[in-house]
């Protein structure tokens, strides 16, 4: 009995229906699918450290040194931050009734002598109330029963969490232990007659990725510097936090420098009210970061690692914010990095075809 061929009509519903289900798979298995690819790429940034120490000895112990290194510096910094932290979040709570004083007599006051607003007068104890009146308006704590079911079912989500928070440095351990092995898999599973020119692309995406990353630390950090030294400087007490986080977001540009600014002007209006004279001074130390990172750092310590243009940089992170959201402004960079290969491979293998050469029209243009 020979075989049927089969209806191409019914080949291309299997197909559709296929990648349908797929899709849906991976939308339903997304909280089991991140904490892989989080250790995939706490992997692919910790690979270069662990291949170097490999050398030397076995990578499982390279791992573990790494791995030990990077929990003693995470210690080390929280033991000095979180006190500090404290410290000038005291600080900044101490000066709100100077600020509650400063809104009501100046800021409330020009607005009912010159215009028609007539803005409502706040007082500290105001606030516990307020909050009391969001926490029923927003969330509908009828009774304690119905807000200690509403805590219960926060911790649970908190401890899954966790959970996955404790899964990925696991997860990373395996990436990293079999991390050549599988990198030799999948070049072998690359067709032959690709292989050459995929591998040369990929090393390109890495170096570039690479490059980029370093860079982007080291322009973090000393941007986080300069920013936290010249705010100590001015007396600002919340400077050094102030100073560090907007070196921490300068990883997406233009964002470290607007949380940092903003941040300092609050925290220069809790210390000393309306100075004009501090304004100014925490308005020239972002523009002196600012000229630091654009005419120092960058062109340094990044060089042409993307090569993109300014414009584009602009685009790619609006980009990532308009499809994935604060994630999608973290990885807008690099993801930019990896399609400027991609894209200069296909202009290039575009440029070598007939068809750009006039020899040959497409299908679609093709006289009959």
């Amino acid at each position: 009995m020979m075989n049927q061929p089969i209806d191409p009509f019914f080949r291309r519903l299997f197909i559709v229906v296929a990648m349908v289900v797929g899709i849906l798979l991976l939308y339903l298995m997304m909280p089991v699918i991140i904490p892989f690819v989080f250790a995939f790429v706490l992997a692919y940034l910790f690979n270069p450290l662990v291949k170097r120490l490999s050398k030397y000895i076995k990578r499982w112990v390279a791992i573990i040194i790494v791995y030990s290194t990077i929990t003693l510096g995470m210690v080390l910094l929280l033991w000095w931050f979180i006190p500090t932290l404290w410290h000038q979040l005291q600080a900044a709570w101490e000066y709100l009734p100077k600020v509650l004083t400063w809104y009501n007599e100046v800021v409330r006051e020009w607005f009912v002598n010159n215009s028609r607003i007539n803005l409502p007068e706040l007082e500290s104890k105001g606030f516990s109330e307020t909050l009391v009146e969001y926490m029923q308006t927003n969330y509908k704590f009828e009774d304690a029963s119905t807000m200690m079911n509403q805590i219960l079912v926060s911790s649970m989500n908190f401890i899954n969490n966790a959970g996955l928070i404790v899964l990925v440095p696991i997860l990373t351990f395996y990436f990293l232990f079999n991390w050549d092995q599988r990198l030799q898999t999948w070049k072998l599973a690359i067709p032959a007659a690709y292989s050459k020119k995929v591998i040369q692309i990929a090393r390109e995406c890495d170096l570039a990725l690479m490059a980029f990353i370093k860079g982007q630390l080291l322009v973090m950090v000393l941007l986080g510097a300069i920013y936290a030294v010249q705010l100590q400087l001015i007396g600002l007490e919340l400077g050094l936090i102030i100073g560090m986080v907007a070196g921490i977001a300068s990883f997406v540009p233009y964002l470290g420098f607007g949380i940092g600014f903003i941040a300092a002007i609050i925290a220069c209006l809790f210390q000393f009210g309306l100075n004009w004279t501090y304004l100014s001074l925490i308005v020239g130390a972002f523009l002196v970061g600012q000229a630091a990172e654009g005419y120092i750092l960058q062109p340094l310590l990044l060089g042409d690692k993307i090569g993109l243009s300014p414009l584009w940089v602009i685009f790619a992170v609006l980009a990532g914010a308009s499809l994935l959201g604060f994630v999608g402004m973290l990885i807008a960079l690099p993801v930019s990095a990896v399609l400027n290969v991609l894209f200069r491979h296909l202009y290039i293998y575009y440029r070598s075809t007939d068809f750009y050469k006039g020899r040959k029209q497409l299908a679609l243009f093709e006289k009959r």
